[in-house]
């Protein structure tokens, strides 16, 4: 197995994109053109990062890496808050990684606990094809998708490994129903659509949105994080009409991060 600081070698070049920010109702708020270059110095001992947006350049070097990040074999990662805790703001960053594309999302939660924004941040390596795949649609979504998930831990232990299979279907009276199979266990929930956001409302203390956003992406978190409620923070790429990616990060009642899931699956019935 390559360590961590050989997966963050994987995202070594430099990224032309865009970070786009939204309101936690999915409306557009800014779109701002950037580029991220990350160079191996001292024979890859050290990495800098250099990010430039408009008119500002921020300048980064490391030789390790902190406690808040995790990265998998092919370069995906997230980074973020590892406790959720009484006022203080709360986020994370999730990374997806594929040929010469990255899509990462970061969402943000205030000091209450609110979602407050969520920012898409679409990339390709320079010199390279650009490649926009239409925004996300709910019908691209729906079917019987087999996957397999990866999920690796803060805490070192050793990465497990299993199968998955996610259907999405709407039922008689629009409603989106969503049927979850993994290590033997079945989760079943509903949702509403409103346009791109699918809220599953079925527990009011406990509702979680996903936005439908731009280049095949998709947002999901809770409306509202609290302490003594477990929850995730997801990102969804539908790289190819039936291959689709996740990454998600998950916290425990406690507030703490426990782990971090990358499910790779492919579409095997469509809707």
């Amino acid at each position: 197995m390559s360590s961590q600081w050989e997966r963050l070698l994987k995202n070594l070049g430099e990224w032309q994109g865009s970070f786009t920010q939204y309101s936690p109702q999915g409306q557009l708020l800014n779109d701002i053109p950037t580029v991220v270059s990350l160079e191996g110095l001292n024979n890859n001992q050290t990495v800098r990062q250099i990010i430039r947006q408009e008119s500002t350049e921020k300048v980064l070097e490391y030789s390790s890496l902190a406690r808040s990040v995790l990265f998998f074999e092919n370069g995906a990662f997230s980074q973020g808050s590892i406790q959720l805790g009484p006022f203080s703001e709360f986020g994370a960053e999730l990374g997806l990684i594929y040929e010469n594309r990255r899509l990462r999302l970061v969402q943000l939660f205030d000091k209450n606990g609110q979602l407050d924004q969520v920012t898409l941040i679409r990339e390709h390596l320079a010199g390279t094809e650009v490649i926009e795949n239409p925004p996300l649609q709910l019908d691209d979504l729906l079917g019987e998708w087999q996957g397999e998930a990866t999920t690796i831990y803060p805490d070192w232990r050793s990465p497990d490994t299993i199968s998955t299979n996610l259907k999405l279907q709407l039922d008689d009276s629009g409603r989106l129903i969503q049927t979850l199979n993994f290590a033997g266990r079945t989760i079943a929930t509903t949702a509403t659509i409103k346009g791109s956001v699918i809220l599953f409302d079925q527990d009011p203390q406990k509702q979680i949105q996903v936005l439908l956003l731009p280049n095949g992406a998709s947002a999901t978190s809770p409306l509202k994080v609290q302490v003594r409620q477990s929850f995730i923070l997801e990102v969804g790429w539908l790289i190819q009409p039936n291959l689709r990616q996740r990454m998600v990060r998950s916290y425990d009642d406690k507030g703490e991060w426990v782990s971090l899931t990358l499910v790779t699956e492919q579409r095997v019935v469509r809707e």
